[in-house]
């Protein structure tokens, strides 16, 4: 899977989330990357919504991880505060890339740079002048 996509509002980025939730399977790592305000979290909502998830889901940016039960198991991680693997190693959470059981979406994957090379899918947004957010989805 190859495209590029504009979203122009976040109701929009919630779409492409459910969309791109068909695609997922156990076992999957999907990566997002783009600057703070992007709406890497708004698009990991429409994959919960698109996994069956009706928890409020929330970026995990203190917590690191947050769990999610749906049609799969939906693993959160924001790595915006990590360095490397081995300090999610620390707290178990090097497990998760990949996981045995779900999927696990990561916000910041950049931050640790092996946690793109095992990625299924790798999802960059970049904002646009107009407000606009591109969203570009590769299969490495």
């Amino acid at each position: 899977m190859n495209k590029t996509i504009l979203a122009h509002t976040p109701e929009e980025m919630e779409e492409i989330g459910i969309g791109l939730a068909d695609e997922l399977h156990d076992g999957m790592v999907v990566s997002l990357i783009g600057v703070l305000g992007a709406g890497k979290t708004t698009l990991v909502k429409g994959i919960a919504k698109g996994l069956l998830i009706t928890d409020l889901v929330v970026s995990p940016s203190y917590l690191i991880y947050r769990p999610y039960h749906g049609r799969l198991t939906l693993h959160h991680l924001d790595a915006y505060r990590v360095s490397s693997v081995e300090e999610l190693a620390e707290v178990g959470l090097d497990q998760l890339i990949p996981p045995e059981h779900g999927v696990t979406v990561i916000e910041w994957p950049e931050r640790v740079p092996e946690i793109i090379d095992v990625s299924n899918i790798v999802v960059h947004i970049s904002m646009r002048a107009d407000g606009a957010r591109r969203i570009e989805i590769t299969t490495p």
